[in-house]
């Protein structure tokens, strides 16, 4: 053995052994209960960040404990296409060369971000192994590969042929820079400082930080507790505004803050979502004014033929603005009517921005959805009665109380990227159908799709199409297959989480395979806490929804990593923590230890840099123990110890005492997910009670060739080896196959002590 290990130099050779010898993939065996695991799936053009190493290294340590206890044991691996989070990551690197995607059509960016996914799918590939993740890289999975992309589909209508998906118009999460809409759990809050302006409206003074949706203002509501405004409600008054006076009714609402402002609220239905509610409550007209692209649309007013001059011209200067821009315009205008009262320059409030930071436009349109009241009760019993367990234990009620409040899943995206949903609209049965696409000359056109027909051709529109918007009321069919020849099939995509929901029954070949017969349901699934919500009860839902079954008997939800100042890594704050720098310097066994030892409570944790560091001792502690032992081994012929021998000391007997019990509390603690606390067990009788106390006071019986320490000596190590792999396979392995054993096969599937 070389004299210090070097993880660089063994770590690729060891894994390409494993990998070539298929010790990965298991042998069915209809007589053992299998384990499986399912790697959630990493964004396949990205790149490995903490949580996911930490993800690797938690699942890796329970396939290789579950394959050397001589169960059928499968870890899938896959990736997933991550529709909204790939599709801006493209469009900056369009932007980078000078390009927009607004310059090609559906599918040629459809396969333009396919080959840049293609093209770096490598990498994450590439980490998983340097990881040594030992995944069974035959059953690789990607959520756009045809089979997935047909079972996905085929969900999706035999939801609707269960009366479980309906189109309605709905307020949703909008962003107009990126162009598709976000779920709730999707959003993020940022906090920022804004101006809150008070405005006059009629008898009252309003408080907001948007003055420009007051031209689609439909009431006015103040809490029923106030007694201030008790004597309004009910009544219908006229405001003088911008351009000219608005009609408002004065209604009740709880949800009103008296303390806010001056505890009487504006309603705006188009572009609020609490406000959405109340005008469906009081049947208030929803009228918006910001379109799609992020700009104040004025069309409404412009299209007028009794309305003044003055008005005129301050629509047609609103008109196409971008927000912001408007804003400044229109509080100008404020003042001069005399409808400013004053301006508080530093209000404070969190804000709804998307993935990519962008602020998230509430807006109403038609969206799908699925209707989840049918599906989240069996989902909620399946945790409530035990079927399925969550560790550790007290995260059980965040799952509980998402079941409790999920609403109508709206599951339809505005992106190309993604698996398009099978919906299509007979262009001569729906004559106002909105389509955008490129023509010959590549230029873009707009329009309802009957006038457009006049000009073009039916095949001209759909080789170049863009976008489809189909308003309410249009007539569509659900169909895998293209139903007429004058069909049009919507741009619309699934949400991520939809296809991904379904990740336990399409990696296993739903539903009909030999591996889905025999794998499903899963042993555990493992995953961050932060996406319990967002996928662990989709997972659920699908799984008990198609098969009866629940996907998995197990849920452990790991912590979140953060930075070493203990918050929340950021590139902004600077403080994140790439893990490729401690791969490269450490190698993995040292970094998935470190990180293991951070899971103790299950809670968040900030990166454990000092213990990393110090399992590295570690790693060269048990890399001296095995030339010691080794050397000591040289050109002698040692019996393998086994319970019967002779001859045996209390110091040795002591030592084979320790090791059963750290055998039984290792998996006493394996069992329960307590990962950091059987680590920190082998870790100390490795070190201390086999290094620093046996071998240290048994070492003029070693020099002295006594074969009875020498063999204790070797069995107490390769055992400590059989612990130590599941947790840092690579440098046991190597260090395994140096030693004289009994058998020649490799550490990862020898016997589980």
């Amino acid at each position: 053995m070389d004299k210090t290990y070097n993880p660089a130099a063994v770590e690729e050779k060891i894994y390409q052994m494993w990998e070539d010898g298929g010790y990965f993939t298991p042998k069915i065996d209809p007589k053992k209960k299998p384990f499986t695991v399912l790697l959630p799936p990493p964004n396949a053009s990205g790149k490995m960040h903490t949580g996911n190493v930490l993800m690797i290294a938690i699942e890796d340590l329970l396939v290789r404990w579950h394959r050397m206890k001589g169960e059928p044991t499968v870890w899938i691996p896959g990736t997933d296409h991550a529709g909204t989070e790939t599709q801006i990551t493209f469009e900056r690197e369009l932007k980078k060369q000078g390009h927009s995607r607004f310059e090609y059509d559906r599918q040629t960016l459809y396969q333009m971000i396919w080959d840049f996914v293609m093209q770096n799918k490598g990498l994450i590939e590439h980490q998983i192994r340097q990881m040594g993740a030992s995944v069974d890289w035959t059953r690789y999975k990607f959520t756009l590969d045809d089979d997935v992309i047909y079972t996905v589909r085929n969900t999706f209508e035999k939801l609707a042929a269960d009366g479980l998906i309906y189109r309605d118009d709905y307020i949703v999460n909008y962003c107009p820079t990126c162009g598709t809409t976000y779920s709730d759990i999707e959003v993020e809050h940022k906090e920022r400082t804004d101006p809150l302006y008070f405005m006059k409206y009629g008898p009252f003074t309003i408080a907001t930080v948007r003055p420009e949706s007051k031209f689609r203002d439909t009431a006015l509501a103040f809490n029923p507790k106030d007694k201030r405004y008790k004597n309004w409600l009910g009544k219908t008054l006229e405001i003088p505004g911008l351009l000219g006076p608005i009609t408002m009714t004065v209604i009740p609402d709880p949800e009103v803050d008296p303390k806010f402002g001056t505890g009487i609220m504006k309603v705006t239905p188009a572009h609020d979502p609490h406000d959405f509610a109340l005008g469906k409550k009081f049947n208030l007209p929803v009228l918006p004014i910001i379109d799609l692209s992020g700009r104040m649309d004025f069309s409404w007013f412009l299209q007028k033929t009794d309305v003044s001059e003055t008005y005129r011209l301050r629509a047609q200067t609103y008109h196409g603005k971008k927000v912001l821009e408007a804003r400044t315009l229109m509080v100008e205008d404020l003042k001069v009517d005399g409808l400013l009262v004053k301006v508080n320059e530093n209000y404070t409030h969190l804000v709804p921005v998307c993935k990519a930071g962008h602020d998230i436009e509430p807006t109403v349109l038609p969206n799908w959805f699925i209707k989840v009241d049918a599906l989240k009760k069996p989902a909620a019993d399946a945790v409530k009665t035990g079927k399925i367990k969550i560790y550790p234990p007290w995260r059980k009620i965040t799952y509980t109380r998402w079941m409790e409040i999920m609403h109508d899943w709206a599951i339809s995206r505005q992106n190309v990227w993604g698996i398009r949903i099978p919906a299509w609209y007979n262009v001569d049965q729906n004559p106002k159908l909105k389509v955008t696409f490129l023509n010959q000359e590549k230029k873009v056109v707009s329009g309802e799709i009957a006038a457009l027909l006049q000009k073009y051709s039916f095949t001209q529109i759909e080789q170049g199409l863009q976008t489809l918007m189909a308003p309410m009321g249009c007539a569509y069919v659900i169909s895998l297959t293209k139903p007429t020849d004058k069909s049009l099939q919507t741009t619309e995509t699934f949400d991520t989480w939809f296809s991904s929901g379904q990740w336990p029954l399409v990696t296993l070949g739903f539903p009909d395979s030999t591996d889905f017969k025999y794998f499903y349901p899963t042993s555990v699934l493992e995953t961050g806490w932060e996406i319990l919500s967002k996928w662990v009860s989709r997972m659920v839902m699908f799984g008990l929804y198609l098969t009866g079954k629940v996907p998995f008997d197990n849920v452990y939800l790991h912590g979140i990593v953060h930075a070493l100042d203990g918050r929340k890594m950021s590139k902004s704050l600077g403080n994140v923590v790439n893990p490729d720098e401690y791969l490269t310097q450490y190698g993995a066994d040292v970094l998935r230890m470190g990180l293991i030892s951070g899971t103790a409570n299950g809670k968040d944790f900030s990166f454990p840099r000092d213990k990393v560091i110090g399992y590295r001792n570690f790693a060269n502690k048990l890399w001296n123990m095995g030339r010691f032992i080794l050397m000591n081994l040289e050109n002698k012929k040692i019996d393998f110890y086994d319970d019967s021998m002779t001859g045996l000391i209390k110091g040795d007997e002591d030592i084979l005492k320790k090791l059963k019990a750290t055998i039984k509390k290792v998996d006493a603690n394996l069992e329960k997910f307590r990962f950091a606390q059987a680590a920190e067990i082998i870790y100390h009788f490795t070190w201390h009670e086999f290094a620093d106390k046996y071998i240290e006071s048994s070492k003029e019986r070693i020099k002295s060739g006594d074969e009875v320490v020498l063999s204790v000596l070797r069995h107490v190590f390769i055992t400590s080896l059989k612990l130590l792999h599941p947790f840092m396979p690579f440098v046991t392995e190597e260090i395994w196959g140096k030693l004289p054993r009994k058998n020649t096969e490799p550490l990862i599937v020898s016997r589980w002590p």
